[in-house]
């Protein structure tokens, strides 16, 4: 079997936070690759605001490395099991992969979803412990558990003969011993150039299947991908194979190879290399640009299947149209439908009604990063009660089942426990790790939906959670959920601080005083079951007599602000998240207390639209 010796294409897979883009950013330095200002590139694999904001990797990207004269193309893979769709097409593209694990935390769920992915299509594991500088580390613990998850994932014997590098991303270095710390990267990319093969030469014509799509204001739609057998040209003409069958003969503009995080323009790439092409502009993921005379597809790419549903609809509050630019049906629709076009585990239903669509994702997180994108592309809209997909089988009604792992305090440890298991988890594993008692559970998806909240609040926002798709199993039952009521303005205005004062003890607030309200807005948490209709819009009564006492100034905690996951999964059924540029507001649907008196059922209440 021919290879060929001048390029390496490898994935890296990490759990959030164990530096991977870090490691990425030091061999691109070290390779003598900088920015427009000649300095060290800087967080390069997370590009977007979002990415660096929260420190997740969210679309996967690639960068070429040169070392030693070999091109090393190193592809990002997320470490989020909601961007499993990314992970699979990114895979299809390595000949092998970096695993990147803590020192002290070892590997994750995220890191064992991924790695599966990775043996199961035959790829070559080398494996790096990093963050051997911290306090508390194990690195030689953490390479027996990576040893053991292989095994446990039922590695093959080549698989399991890996080489393992200790290091500090951070610091910029890495060796075949935590205890003696190298000068630089290089002894990493000497193990790659090693241990991971070239890509294999096949005998044929051009194949070259699209598993990333970039655009770019000037040319257009651009397709990304691995050259799979024979060359590829520019002004070549070409069969591009759908997913459906059908073909159609087009030809290519512009071809484009990747230099450091640059793409270069190239007239000819061969087999094995990964590459960029302009000039076609409808294709999907997964199609083959393939020979023009013979044309032959690849399999299609396989994905996991989303878990978890949403309602996205159009914005109809007292407030629309205040702050976005986008707020019509037309809009959220197209929308919408471009994002399934280059996020594979999204699938977008039309209903009944032209201004109510059915989202499926893989999570709450997968849902709430395209969300909070669309918000920074000033779109409006309001979004409903997450709800997981279920199935039918011969035994009855099926659910997804998560297995959850909860890192926490020893003395937290029992009030973990019993939440989860109140929510239908099952305890599979308990032992202490590093001062932290390590807790795993399988639990169905609806249990996890406004978990975190609770759990940070109980814990003291020690615990550390983390959670990945496992199985479809028998539907569990009910479970609880949110067990306070809500407080719901009955009046548009301003809220006022004197009369939230008056409501102090009936719960805590979602707004600060002096917010704009509209009526059925969700103002705050009633400390008891039901719900509460208040007027946040009464003044002070003003006389001309004075007592004592009476104008002291009002004191008000600080409002409760939450974040777009939290507000999605702490709504009911009855109720909606109302997304605009600048706010994320909480709002009954039905907004009149009367409607809200005639509808029984609050599961009822999306007929309305």
């Amino acid at each position: 079997m021919k290879r060929r010796n001048d390029i390496r294409n490898i994935a890296i897979i990490a759990h959030v936070d164990h530096g991977k883009t870090t490691l990425v950013d030091k061999i691109l330095a070290y390779t003598g690759h900088f920015d427009e200002r000649d300095k060290p590139v800087d967080q390069f694999m997370d590009q977007n605001d979002l990415e660096r904001e929260r420190g997740i990797t969210i679309v996967s990207k690639n960068i070429t490395a040169t070392y030693k004269g070999v091109n090393i193309n190193i592809i990002d893979t997320p470490g989020h099991a909601d961007f499993g769709g990314e992970v699979e097409r990114v895979l299809n593209m390595a000949d092998g992969v970096l695993l990147l694990v803590d020192a002290f935390e070892g590997p994750m769920p995220q890191t064992r979803y991924v790695l599966s992915k990775a043996l199961s299509l035959d790829k070559k594991v080398v494996v790096i412990v990093n963050k051997v500088d911290k306090d508390n580390c194990r690195p030689e613990e953490v390479q027996e558990m990576v040893f053991d998850l292989m095994c446990e994932l039922e590695a093959a014997e080549d698989q399991l003969d890996f080489p393992t590098i200790y290091g500090s991303a951070k610091n910029g270095w890495m060796g075949p011993d935590y205890k003696k710390q190298e000068p630089d990267v290089s002894y990493l990319l000497d193990q790659i150039l090693e241990h991971i093969p070239g890509p294999q030469l096949i005998e044929g014509t051009l194949q070259f299947q699209i598993t990333a799509i970039d655009h770019s204001n000037y040319i257009g739609r651009i397709a990304i991908g691995k050259v799979n057998r024979g060359t590829i040209k520019a002004g070549q003409m070409i069969s591009l194979v759908k997913k459906d069958g059908s073909i159609q003969k087009l030809r290519i503009k512009e071809l484009f190879g990747f230099k450091g995080q640059e793409r270069e323009s190239r007239e000819i790439i061969s087999a094995g290399d990964i590459c960029a092409v302009s000039g076609i502009e409808k294709f999907e993921i997964g199609d083959t640009i393939s020979d023009l005379e013979s044309p032959e597809a690849m399999p299609p790419i396989t994905m996991d299947e989303p878990t978890m549903s949403m309602l996205f609809t159009v914005n109809n509050s007292p407030f629309f149209g205040k702050e976005g630019k986008f707020v019509t049906s037309r809009q959220l629709r197209d929308r919408l439908m471009k994002e399934t076009e280059k996020n594979l585990a999204l699938r977008v239903e039309e209903t009944e009604s032209p201004e109510v669509f059915n989202v499926h994702g893989r999570g709450v997180l997968h849902l709430s990063i395209l969300i909070e994108t669309m918000r920074r592309e000033s779109y409006e809209l309001q979004v409903g009660k997450p709800r997981v997909l279920t199935k039918e089988s011969p035994n009855g009604k099926l659910e997804p089942i998560e297995e959850l792992v909860i890192d926490c305090p020893d003395n937290f440890s029992g009030t973990v426990i019993d939440m989860v298991t109140k929510r239908m988890g099952e305890l599979e594993k308990m032992e202490p790790r590093g001062g932290m008692m390590h807790l795993e559970f399988k639990v169905p998806t609806r249990g996890l939906i406004g978990l975190k909240n609770i759990m940070l609040t109980a814990t003291a926002g020690e615990a550390i959670m983390y959670h990945r798709f496992s199985h479809y199993g028998p539907w569990k039952g009910e479970i609880e959920s949110r067990n306070k009521g809500v407080m719901i303005a009955s009046e548009p205005g301003e809220a006022i601080p004197f009369a939230m004062n008056k409501l102090q003890e009936t719960g805590h607030f979602f707004i600060p005083p002096g917010d704009a309200i509209y009526e059925g807005q969700i103002v705050g948490e009633h400390s008891r079951e039901n719900d509460l209709v208040v007027n946040l819009t009464k003044a002070k009564k003003l006389t001309n007599i004075r007592a004592a006492g009476s104008d002291d100034k009002v004191k008000l905690p600080p409002p409760k602000v939450m974040s777009l996951e939290q507000a999605m999964e702490y709504i009911a059924d009855d109720e909606y998240v109302e997304i605009t540029p600048g706010h994320i507001r909480l709002r009954k649907i039905l907004l009149k207390e009367s409607d809200r008196k005639r509808v029984a059922n609050p599961a009822l209440v999306h007929i309305k639209f």
